[in-house]
């Protein structure tokens, strides 16, 4: 399922979605939501949400984690747990396989500036970086699942 996703992430953000929204759209049937859902509800979230904060892939990454392992009771301390778990999980793995969590930090540039951002597009970035964000995204996401599948 990794390849399959990743290609599906990869393609949507070629196709020129948002790295949040090429991310979670590559789950929607997983996770219970239409295309047109899960783009719009990834919109908003690509380039770090557009200050150059948490990276988008990332965040997309930790919707389709809220939709799998989230909670919806505030009593269940054990649903809770798993939350806060699966998040520190995605963070972390994220940061280690990129460096960061922020987009500003991956790219070298702040995008919230507009001069940085027009020079991060002269050098290519959102194409030859954001991509490889995307792959990373999921990768860790998909060790996540696993390893949530494997251990209950």
């Amino acid at each position: 399922m990794r390849m399959i996703h990743q290609e599906k992430a990869v393609e949507y953000f070629n196709r020129g979605f948002h790295c949040s929204q090429a991310v979670l759209a590559a789950y929607a049937d997983q996770c219970g939501l239409t295309e047109e859902k899960a783009l719009k509800l990834g919109a908003c979230f690509g380039s770090g949400m557009r200050k150059g904060e948490v990276c988008g892939a990332c965040t997309g990454a930790l919707m389709v984690l809220g939709i799998l392992y989230g909670y919806d009771d505030p009593e269940n301390q054990k649903s809770k747990q798993t939350a806060d778990e699966v998040n520190d999980r995605m963070m972390d793995g994220f940061a280690q396989a990129c460096g960061s969590c922020l987009c500003k930090e991956i790219l070298g540039y702040d995008i919230s500036k507009p001069e940085e951002k027009q020079q991060a597009r002269e050098k290519n970035l959102f194409r030859e970086v954001c991509p490889q964000m995307v792959k990373n995204a999921v990768n860790v996401l998909e060790d996540i699942i696993r390893e949530r599948r494997e251990n209950g």
